[in-house]
C-alpha cells in the first residue's frame, strides 16, 4: 500500500473549499443506490420512443429547449481567428451534413472518417454522421500515409472528411488501393475538384438545415476509435450510441459539469479522449466546449485559461510536466480564479505532479483511468472525495472494479486482500463498453475471461478502495525475483529536482533476469553528467531500495510518445534491444 505520510499525502477536500457544490458528495450512497436505469432517464431519447442518439442528447435537445443560444462551441484559430457557435447554431449545421451524407447516399451504419485538425468543420462531420446513423471514425492529422491507409482499409471508409493539403499529401496516391473509398469532402475547397472529390462548403451551403433523426437504437455502432498495438495492423474498437450515457454520467460526477460552465479539454479527437470528452460529453450536459486549434504553447495555454474563464480543464500528464518544468508562476502571472477542476488522462499521473498543482495553480490534478476500449472514466478521483497522489482513484458509480488472477481454463477469480497486486478488470455491461474489435472477433473474445474483461493494466487495490496503477503487464520487469512496475521507478525519479520525464524499461541480464533501465530528460538549464547520473542512481536507491531502484540511466533530449502523451516503453525497449519497433503511427511527430 502506498504511504500517505510523505511529501504527496493525501489531500483532503473540505466543504468550505468548494466554489461549486460537486454533483456527487457522498460517494458511498450514491454507490449504493446507482443504477443505470435511473440514470438514463436523465437523458431525454428519441421523440416518440424512437430510440437513443448520441447527436440529439448533445445538440438537439439544448437547441430544442431553452439553451438554443447557449454558446456551445468556442474555436479559437491558430491564427487568432475566433468562431462562436450556439447550440442552435450547431445544429442547423450537423443537420447540413447530415443532408450532404444523404445526397451521396451513404446510410446507417457506414464509415464517415475525418482527417483534420481541431476545426469547426470535424465537430459538425461528428454530429451529422450520428444524425444519419452512420459511423464516426476520427484520425489523426499527423498520421503518415501508411496508418491512414490501414486504418480506411478495415474500416471499410466510405467518405474522408479532411483539407486539401492533407488529401493530396497523404490520401491522394492512396486512392487505386482504397475502392470502397467513395467520396472526399473536402473542408477548404470552393469548388469540386473531380469526381468523387467534393467541395463541403458548397455541399452544405446548397444542403437542408433541418433534418429528422432516424429511429436509433441504443445498440447501433456510432464510432470506431482505432488503437494501436504493439505489432502488426491497429484495432479498431466499435462503439455504440449507448456510450453517451457513461459520457453523461461522467461529465457530471467526474468532471462535474454545472450549467454555465466554460471547458477545455486538450486532446486531438482522433484520440478517444478528443471524442468522448472534447465533443461528446461537455455538450450533453450543454455547457460551452472550448476548441483550441493550436498545439501545445504554454503562454497561449495560460491565458486561454484567463481570458476563456476556464471552469473545468481536462488534459494529459505529458502536458502538465511541460508546465512543471517552465520558470512561470501562472497564478501570480495569470487570473485563474475562474478554475474550479482540473483533470488528467493518458497515462498514470506521478504524484509529484497532482501535488504541483495544488502548490502552482492552487488546485490540485486529478487523476483518471480508462482505456479506449472502455469507450469513458471507469475510475477517478472526484471532487468532493480525497485524493491520494499517485493513485487512480475510486470507481465509478454502476463500473465494478477488480484485482482478478487468473485460474485454470477460462476462469479470474477476484482478490480481495488489500495490497494484492494482480490484474485490473471490470465487469462487462457498463454502456460504453466496446463492443467489438472491427472484422476481428477472436481478438475481442481473448479480452474477456470468465466474468471478467481483462484491462492489460496491473494494480492493487488499498483497504480504503482506492486503485494503485503499477504497469502494463507487458512492461512489468522481473528482476532478482522482484516483480517491478516501471510507473513506481518513474515516479521516484520524478522527484529529484533535475529530472522531467522518466521512461522505464526491463533490459535483459543473465544473472538476475532483468535488469532495470531508466532514460531520463533533465530540466532546461540541467546539463547530464556521470555525476548526476550516480546521483539519480543513488537518489533512486535511497527512495525504492537496490533492488528495484535503476542500474542503468541514459540521459535523452526527449522520449517517444504517443500524441495522447503516453511513453513508449515497448519503443525504448526496442530501440535499446535493437528489436522491431512495430506499429509507431501514434508516436508523437517531434519525437
Amino acid at each position: 500500500m502506498k504511504d500517505d505520510s510523505g511529501p504527496c499525502k493525501a489531500i483532503t477536500k473540505a466543504a468550505n473549499s468548494w466554489a461549486v457544490q460537486p454533483n456527487l458528495l457522498d460517494y458511498g450512497k450514491t454507490c449504493d443506490q446507482f443504477s443505470w436505469a435511473t440514470a438514463r432517464r436523465e437523458l431525454d431519447g428519441l421523440p416518440e420512443n424512437k430510440g437513443l442518439n448520441i447527436a440529439h442528447e448533445a445538440v438537439d435537445r439544448h437547441a430544442n429547449g431553452p439553451r438554443g443560444d447557449r454558446l456551445a462551441i468556442r474555436w479559437l484559430g491558430k491564427d487568432g481567428g475566433v468562431r462562436d457557435f450556439s447550440y442552435s447554431d450547431l445544429k442547423r449545421q450537423s443537420n447540413r451534413f447530415a443532408n450532404v451524407l444523404r445526397e451521396l447516399d451513404i446510410g446507417r451504419g457506414e464509415r464517415v472518417f475525418t482527417l483534420a485538425g481541431r476545426v469547426p468543420e470535424l465537430y459538425f462531420s461528428a454530429f451529422g454522421t450520428w444524425k444519419n446513423g452512420s459511423v464516426f471514425c476520427p484520425l489523426f492529422s499527423a498520421f503518415g500515409s501508411e496508418p491512414i491507409y490501414q486504418r480506411l482499409s478495415k474500416g471499410d471508409a466510405k467518405v474522408l472528411v479532411t483539407t486539401e493539403r492533407l488529401y493530396k499529401q497523404k490520401v491522394a496516391a492512396l486512392r487505386e488501393r482504397l475502392p470502397q473509398l467513395k467520396h472526399i469532402l473536402l473542408i477548404d475547397a470552393a469548388q469540386d475538384i473531380g469526381e468523387g472529390l467534393w467541395s463541403l462548403p458548397r455541399r452544405m451551403e446548397e444542403a437542408a438545415d433541418a433534418f429528422i433523426i432516424p429511429p436509433t437504437d441504443p445498440e447501433d455502432m456510432a464510432i470506431v476509435h482505432f488503437t494501436s498495438g504493439t505489432t502488426g495492423m491497429p484495432k479498431g474498437a466499435v462503439h455504440v450510441h449507448n456510450a453517451v450515457l457513461t459520457h453523461y454520467l461522467t461529465g457530471k460526477y467526474v468532471l462535474d459539469f454545472h450549467p454555465g460552465d466554460v471547458f477545455w479539454c486538450t486532446a486531438d479527437p482522433g484520440w478517444v479522449t478528443g471524442t468522448s470528452y472534447g465533443i461528446i460529453a461537455p455538450l450533453v450536459h450543454g455547457v460551452t466546449n472550448i476548441i483550441d486549434e493550436a498545439e501545445f504553447d504554454a503562454k497561449r495555454w495560460y491565458q486561454l485559461l484567463e481570458e476563456q474563464q476556464v471552469n473545468i480543464w481536462y488534459t494529459a500528464p505529458t502536458a502538465i510536466r511541460r508546465l512543471m518544468r517552465l520558470a512561470i508562476d501562472p497564478t501570480k502571472q495569470y487570473d485563474l480564479s475562474h478554475l474550479r477542476c482540473i483533470h488528467s488522462v493518458g497515462e498514470p499521473l506521478n504524484p509529484e505532479a497532482v501535488s504541483w498543482g495544488q502548490q502552482s495553480l492552487g488546485l490540485p490534478i486529478h487523476d483518471n483511468w480508462w482505456q479506449t476500449e472502455t469507450g469513458g472514466i471507469m475510475i477517478a478521483n472526484y471532487p468532493a472525495v480525497d485524493i491520494r497522489p499517485g493513485s487512480m482513484g475510486l470507481p465509478l458509480p454502476g463500473i465494478e472494479a477488480a484485482i482478478v488472477r487468473r485460474g485454470t481454463g477460462e476462469r479470474a477469480e477476484a482478490v480481495t486482500e488489500p495490497g494484492t497486486q494482480g490484474e485490473l478488470a471490470l465487469r462487462p455491461g457498463w454502456p460504453s463498453m466496446f463492443r467489438a474489435y472491427l472484422h476481428e472477433e477472436q481478438r475481442y473474445r481473448k479480452c474477456f475471461v470468465g466474468d471478467w474483461y481483462i484491462t492489460g493494466d496491473l494494480a492493487y487495490r488499498d483497504a480504503d478502495g482506492y486503485f494503485w496503477f503499477v504497469g502494463r503487464a507487458d512492461d512489468i520487469i522481473k528482476t532478482s525475483g522482484h516483480m517491478v512496475g516501471p510507473f513506481e521507478v518513474e515516479s521516484a525519479l520524478l522527484e529529484h529536482p533535475a529530472v522531467t520525464e522518466a521512461g522505464v524499461i526491463g533490459k535483459p541480464e543473465a544473472l538476475i533476469g532483468e535488469l532495470v533501465k531508466a532514460f531520463v530528460t533533465l530540466k532546461p538549464g540541467t546539463e547530464p553528467s556521470e555525476e548526476l547520473r550516480l546521483e539519480l542512481i543513488g537518489f533512486a536507491r535511497k527512495k525504492l531500495g537496490s533492488a528495484v531502484a535503476p542500474k542503468e540511466i541514459e540521459f535523452r533530449d526527449n522520449l517517444p510518445k504517443t500524441r495522447s502523451g503516453k511513453i513508449m516503453r515497448r519503443l525504448l525497449k526496442a530501440r535499446e534491444l535493437g528489436l522491431a519497433e512495430g506499429d509507431t503511427s501514434t508516436l508523437e511527430v517531434d519525437e
